[in-house]
């Protein structure tokens, strides 16, 4: 949050809570406690606060922003499928990555089933006792999900959605319900431009370049048909 959108949150408990006393260097202050936050996430919270007391206080405005988040992780059920090329210290980021976003609201509310997904379950090593259920064979089977070889600059596939299957970040691809062991490569180009700085590919273009592929085939196959009649 802002400087600027602090002012606004504050005129906003003031439209709540008209008897609430506002100082000068009030909203220097709301600035500084609000700035880890989003405006709208804000003042939904005053909102809420605003329904049970008269006044507003920035610490209850505050543990409502967190008790709303803590429970929008808990209904996403994050799940990162890994990468074999990430360090621990990568992999570690990649999750908090992906719990950030939970918690800002951009992974929707999903089942456990959903979240893990569907895989096969990959063969126990000699020696291992089995057979692996539930969350441990999920976990056994998101090992060996490899990726395609990401070089230097390259995002992790998996940390953005797939255009493709609509895969959502830190899930794999999946192909009739299944997971599949690489991304799509229209997943992989999307990594690679967003490392670039480059913008998400456009659908219309990509239809268009689909469209031309396609009208060069009939056309050499049309070709082919006439020489073959000649």
């Amino acid at each position: 949050m802002t400087q600027d959108e602090a002012i606004l949150l504050l005129e906003y408990v003031v439209a709540a809570c008209p008897a609430q006393r506002i100082g000068e260097f009030t909203p220097d202050v709301w600035g500084e406690l609000f700035a880890p936050y989003s405006l709208d996430e804000a003042r939904t919270a005053v909102l809420t606060v605003a329904a049970r007391q008269p006044f507003v206080a920035p610490a209850d405005v505050i543990t409502e922003i967190k008790a709303r988040r803590e429970e929008r992780i808990e209904l996403a059920h994050v799940v990162y499928d890994g990468n074999p090329l990430e360090t621990g210290a990568q992999s570690a980021a990649s999750r908090r990555a992906l719990i950030a976003a939970a918690a800002d609201g951009l992974l929707p509310p999903r089942t456990p089933a959903a979240a893990l997904g569907t895989a096969d379950r990959l063969a126990l090593p000699p020696g291992e006792p089995g057979p692996y259920t539930n969350r441990v064979a999920a976990a056994r089977a998101a090992v060996g999900q490899g990726i395609p070889t990401a070089r230097e600059g390259v995002v992790n596939p998996r940390a953005i959605p797939c255009r493709i299957c609509q895969a959502l970040p830190g899930t794999s691809c999946e192909v009739r319900g299944r997971r599949m062991r690489d991304v799509h490569p229209a997943r992989l180009d999307d990594a690679k431009r967003r490392a670039a700085g480059l913008p998400p590919v456009d659908p219309a273009e990509d239809r268009a370049a689909e469209d031309r592929i396609r009208a060069a085939t009939a056309a050499l196959a049309a070709q082919a048909v006439t020489t073959e009649e000649s």
